[in-house]
């Protein structure tokens, strides 16, 4: 069993939240504002965007090394971006049961493995979204036609595992989670942590 290293520990004094007040709300996210006190003890305003989703990435993983990524347009930036199959699950839901159900809206894929690699924070300065990251292996078609929701345009590539790594790298892939599975799987696969036929198709 791992033991975490002491720098790891907190330290100083936490965040204080004072009183709050909601000054947005739709069915994805809350914004709230927040009378607060530093932990240098300064009073500050701070906002804070509450998502009421958990963000969930899958990487599928063929047996032959290759994987499947998911190009979209997206609107906060305006442009087209591929990344590996993600959306959000209900808070209350089971975040294995939201993987499954997107790896097989966005890629018309099952799997019979699942192994949860990656938990992370995203943008912790702001929000408090955080997210679940799943391999997904012994992929098969799943039952039923592929499906996005009403305001997606999805296209759908079967790449090299390498080839997708070598272009996070590069900087042509720029979703996070994207990029930090990728990451997390090849590191995987260097240290012997995923089977070794698996690992070698992987960097080969």
């Amino acid at each position: 069993m791992r033991v975490k290293p002491a720098w790891l520990r907190p330290h100083g004094s936490p965040w204080v939240r004072g009183p709050a007040k909601v000054v947005y709300d739709n069915p994805w996210i809350r914004v709230t504002e927040f009378a607060a006190t530093a932990p240098t003890g300064a009073p500050a305003t701070y906002g804070l965007v509450g998502y009421k989703n958990l963000a969930i990435a899958v990487l599928p993983l063929f047996d032959d090394g290759t994987t499947v990524l998911v190009g979209q347009n997206r609107f906060p930036l305006m442009d087209y971006s591929w990344e590996i199959p993600e959306g959000g699950g209900p808070l209350a839901d089971d975040p294995l049961e939201s993987a499954r159900r997107e790896l097989a809206e966005e890629t018309g894929l099952a799997a019979a493995d699942w192994r949860e690699i990656l938990t992370a924070q995203l943008s912790n300065s702001v929000t408090d979204e955080r997210a679940v990251g799943y391999l997904a292996t012994g992929l098969y078609p799943a039952d039923g036609t592929q499906h996005a929701d009403d305001t997606e345009a999805l296209e759908k590539v079967r790449v090299p595992f390498r080839e997708a790594l070598e272009a996070a790298m590069a900087g042509d892939l720029q979703d996070l989670l994207t990029v930090a599975m990728l990451l997390k799987a090849s590191y995987m696969a260097r240290e012997g942590l995923l089977a070794p036929a698996l690992a070698a198709a992987m960097l080969g």
